[in-house]
Order: C-alpha cells, then structure tokens, then sequence
C-alpha cells in the first residue's frame, strides 16, 4: 500500500500543529511512515527539535489563559464539532489508520467510533465539572470547594490505537479547560494529525490543542523537565512508564498512566464453553493481539480443558490473515521487534514443555505477518506466562481449583484486566473480589468506552481515564475558606 487514497486529501498533514500552524522542522528533518503490511512508504511526518517542542509550551501556556475561561458551554459546543466531524469523516480516518498501523479496516472504523465517543462524551462532562460541598466546621466561615484546570498538560499515545488513545486524553483535558500538548507515535502520526487538522475546523482556537510529530526521545524531554507542563498522562509499556516517572519527579508532575498489561482469562468449570471460546478469541486476537487488553494467560478448569483446547484451535484455525484493507481477522504486526518476541516466546514455551497445536511461524504473507498460534500446557515459568505477548500467540494451561487458579492470575507486577467465565453467581463474586486488576469482565470481552473509569493496579499505572473521573485528572482542587465578617 502507497499513500491512502482519501475524499478529503487536507486530512493527511505530514506537518506539526503548533499554535494553530502547520509547521516543519527548521532543520527540514522528518521521520518516514511506512505500512507494516509491505513496508511501502505512507508518507514522510515532520521531525522537531527539542527547542521547537520547548517552544509550543509556551503556545500553550498563553492559550490556556483564554481556553480556561471560556465558558463550559462554549468549550462543551467546540468538542460537539470536532465529534461531528470526526463522524462525517470516518471512512478517511479509518483508512488513514490501516496504512500507517495495519490494522484491518472493520476494526479501525470501530476504533474511529470508539474514538470518537470520547469527544461527544465529554462535550456534554465539560459543563458538570462538580465537586461535592462540605459544611463549614469553623464559626462565621463560609467554605467552597472548586475544580480549576491544571494548566498546560502533555499527552504521550501509542501506535496500537492512534486515534482513541488520543481522544480519550485530549477531549478530557480540553473539557477540564487544560491545553494540550500532544506527541503522537512517530509510527502513527498521520491519524493525530488528522485529529488536529479537525479540530482546527471544529473551532478549537490556536494553541490549545497541539500536536508535536517526532523521535519521543527528543520531543518529550522538555515537557517532562518543564515546570509549566502540569500533568503528563503516557499510554504504552510499564518501561517506558517508569523512565516517564523518573523524568517528571524534579518537577512533581501529575502522572496518568494506562501501563502494560498481562490479562488472565479464567474459565471456570461450568463456563458456557461456546461462549467461552468465542469470548477468550476476541479477547486473544482482537488488534493481531497488539492490545494491552489482550489475553496472555488462558487458564482453564482440568475438567473441561481437552474441549476448550479443541474447540478453541479449531476457532483459531479458521481465523483469516491478511492485509488491512482486505478487512481480515488479524493484519500485520508493527514492527520486526513485535514479530521477534512471537518467535521467541514460542520457541521458549516449547523448550519448557508446552505443545504446538497451531501456527508457530510467520506467514507467507509478508515478514511482519504472524500465523494466529495456540500452545497449550505451558508452564507458569514460560516467558509467555510472565511478560505481555503484544501479539497472535495464546497460551493455555489448565487448573485445578478456584483459590490455584487465583493465586497464579494474580501473581505478576501488572494489574490492567482479567476476564473471567462462569455461571455460579457467588463465584462470580469470589473471582471478581479477589482478582488484582483494575477491571474485571464477566461471561464478555468488550468492557470499556467513555462512560467508564479505565486503568489498572499495580505497574500497570496510574489514574484512571474516561468516565468523570477522567476529567477530574486534568483539574485541581482548591479549597476556600471565607470569613463572613
């Protein structure tokens, strides 16, 4: 695939978007964007200097005076446009996202929807930034408790969902009446780029949404060193995470943080084994398993463990590869690093024990493509049953009672989602009380949009985003205490 054929070409910018602009570097540097299902060109993104990306801090701070006083109504009425418009142009955004991160295109029109969720859900939380009142406890005082936007505030997204990370961040920010100051995944930048080019249209005024293209390690110093960036929130690896952690620590940075994730499915005994398996598919393979929400460690009771393993790779078997715009099961993986950790998390199963019931090897379609594999009976010291997969490869191992089973989900540093199948009620209960994760799904796999506060335990971050308490991230609490005299 070549440059996405779009209806609106000005949707692709290969440009910054600063202060309301779009520039290039002054060096004339740029990163190229190539489609990881061939490894031809996308196109060519903007690659700023560290001083270029000190700089736009200071865009956004002259800007956050004017976007935080505006009224809720009127930031609520320029979120409603970029939602709006982000609708009338799924098709453009979608493909956008197939040629730069491969994903296949029923699955980037869903992430354009998802995305898009955001934006309308906090066009209408823009104006209910509430907090609760107390009463006063000291004679002839009159006590307020108020929510203020914090300031200037950095958004860090990843490759795998280049829009909704994105919008999920942003849209809180600019309802809190933050600005923002954006850097997009040097992988992925077209699908930011478009965000901003609507949001221009959308009537967000200059300076207050951001979006700085570049190598992170360059762009992003500057705001973890500056004490006008208020808040940083980071999408992507518990690594990269701790670095961020460091780095803001000088400056006591508010840090939201969607870390990585090692989800344990846990198929109880009675599970409905149809849905069951259907459920653990979506949840293993959804993104080519590139989701920090993938299942990484499929436990299932002895009991039933031959026929799930059965009924589950013969589902796999049937799933299809290929390229994005095909609109197939799973597409290509990111990059040569991704494909490499298949291949060595197999291999090192296979050394400790575990069976290859499918799959194993790249595909013939093209050196990024990996065959949707199944090992079954890996043991719990298998690199894949300690550290996230990030791809097409499920691991299942069976247990033997429900406080074994919790005992070996819960053992890992990450605390992000488990999924969970059964029909007892009460242990529905048990598991969901017990079970370390931030989020629990029961008998399904979609769990997450806008209404709801998503994060995770443990090292897999900080904070939670979406919901109203997504909002409330961006903003501060301040506390007046007046005399009545």
């Amino acid at each position: 695939m070549t440059t996405p054929t779009l209806d609106d070409p000005k949707l692709m910018r290969g440009e910054a978007h600063v202060n309301g602009q779009w520039v290039s570097a002054q060096s004339g540097e740029t990163l190229d964007v190539t489609d990881p299902s061939d490894g031809s060109p996308v196109g060519p993104v903007a690659s700023l200097s560290a001083e270029e990306s000190e700089a736009a801090i200071g865009h956004a701070r002259t800007a956050f005076k004017g976007w935080s006083h505006r009224l809720p109504q009127e930031r609520s009425d320029c979120l409603r446009r970029w939602y709006e418009l982000m609708i009338q142009h799924k098709e453009d955004l979608a493909r956008l996202m197939v040629a730069e991160q491969g994903k296949p295109l029923s699955e980037a029109r869903g992430e354009i929807d998802y995305a898009a969720s955001f934006v309308e859900y906090y066009a209408e939380e823009a104006k209910r930034p509430n907090v609760e009142g107390v009463t006063s406890h000291l004679p002839d005082a009159e006590v307020e408790l108020w929510l203020e936007p914090m300031g200037v505030v950095a958004l860090i997204t990843p490759w795998n969902f280049p829009s909704a990370m994105l919008t999920r961040k942003a849209a809180a920010a600019l309802a809190a009446g933050c600005t923002v100051l954006a850097h997009p995944s040097s992988e992925t930048p077209f699908s930011a780029t478009a965000l901003a080019e609507l949001a221009d249209r959308a009537g967000i005024p200059a300076g207050v949404f951001n979006v700085i293209t570049g190598k992170a390690s360059t762009v992003v110093p500057p705001w973890t060193a500056s004490r006008h960036v208020r808040a940083l929130s980071f999408t992507g690896s518990t690594e990269v995470g701790r670095m961020l952690y460091r780095d803001s620590a000088p400056t006591v940075k508010k840090l939201i943080m969607e870390l990585g994730g090692h989800a344990p499915v846990i198929v109880m005994p009675d599970a409905d084994l149809d849905e069951a398996v259907d459920e653990t598919i979506k949840a293993k393979f959804a993104t080519s398993g590139q989701d920090c929400l993938g299942a990484n460690r499929i436990y299932v009771a002895r009991s039933i463990y031959p026929e799930f393993s059965r009924r589950f790779t013969e589902a796999v078997q049937k799933l299809k590869v290929g390229f994005g715009m095909q609109d197939p099961d799973i597409g290509p993986l990111m990059n040569e690093k991704a494909v490499k950790k298949q291949e060595e998390h197999v291999a090192d199963a296979l050394e400790k024990g575990a069976t290859l019931a499918c799959g194993g090897a790249r595909h013939e379609l093209g050196p990024l493509f990996y065959q949707p594999t199944v090992l079954t009976d890996v043991p719990d010291e298998a690199a894949i049953m300690q550290e996230e997969t990030f791809g097409p490869v499920a691991a299942l191992t069976p247990f033997d009672s429900e406080e074994e089973v919790i005992e070996r989900a819960n053992d890992t540093e990450y605390g992000l989602v488990a999924y969970v199948h059964c029909l007892d009620p009460r242990a529905i209960y048990r598991l969901s009380r017990a079970l370390e994760y931030g989020m629990v799904a029961v008998n399904r796999t979609k769990v997450t949009g806008a209404p709801i506060p998503f994060g995770g335990t443990k090292q897999s971050g900080l904070g939670r985003e979406g919901a109203r308490l997504g909002m409330q991230e961006f903003m501060e609490l301040k506390y007046v205490c007046r005399d009545w005299a």
